[in-house]
């Protein structure tokens, strides 16, 4: 068992609901999505990183990084959690290692946060076009017209979903990883704007069949990331 550890200094769930007939079709064979009041839920996870280094190695080696997963909920023969259609990372060193030494692909990409006590700021960029954006600040609870009725409804939804499936890079074999976060707790943002060249490309997800539902955050979390090479092949 391959494991990596660290703190999770912040970590942004932008969130969407989508018709599910049209977020099956981009599913791959053995994957269904994970409806909530009859929608498919799918999103962008920002996370920040740091301190990140092999289980049992001291933190003063560990490496940071800013990174990004687009994913959808899904059930399949092993229970639930996400299907992992894109990863991006500003990291060189998660580029170079990434499903090599430690499951997952990502691609390199560039990565402006702002941050302060309550607000945040975040653009992700590829060749100068963007690939997702949000601004916004803490709040007390979750937008009205979200498929979810509570904050705590939420954190329960993506804590049972801890577990990330993925294509291996050029085949479709899957890597698969566990999120493993000490302290779990989730808080709602009040979105100012946002924006996902993936969820709003309307030749994926015709008009009117996705949304916005919310977002959430978590901060300063001990974690670690344990790769689950026995769950790669069971969902297809």
């Amino acid at each position: 068992m391959k494991e990596v550890k660290g703190k999770i200094t912040h970590r942004i769930l932008l969130n969407y609901k989508i018709d599910p007939e049209v977020m099956k079709n981009n599913l791959p064979s053995g994957f269904e999505p994970k409806l909530v009041n009859g929608y498919a839920i799918g999103g962008i996870c920002q996370v920040s990183l740091s301190e990140m280094r092999p289980n049992g190695l001291p933190s003063i080696i560990g490496t940071s990084s800013h990174n990004a997963a687009h994913r959808i909920a899904v059930t399949c023969s092993q229970g639930e959690g996400v299907f992992v259609t894109r990863r991006d990372t500003n990291s060189s060193l998660n580029t170079f290692s990434s499903g090599t030494f430690f499951p997952g692909v990502y691609k390199k990409a560039t990565f402006d946060i702002e941050t302060d006590t309550n607000q945040y700021d975040v653009q992700i960029s590829k060749d100068k076009n963007i690939l997702m954006s949000i601004k916004g600040k803490l709040s007390n609870n979750i937008p009205t017209n979200s498929v979810f009725n509570s904050t705590q409804e939420v954190s329960d939804f993506f804590l049972k979903g801890n577990i990330g499936w993925s294509k291996k890079e050029n085949s479709e074999e899957l890597d698969t990883i566990e999120l493993n976060a000490i302290n779990w707790k989730m808080e709602p943002l009040e979105v100012i704007s946002e924006f996902s060249s993936y969820f709003y490309n309307e030749s994926i997800f015709p008009k009117g069949s996705v949304e916005f539902d919310s977002a959430m955050i978590m901060q300063n979390l001990d974690h670690s990331w344990i790769s689950r090479e026995e769950l790669c092949q069971v969902c297809v």
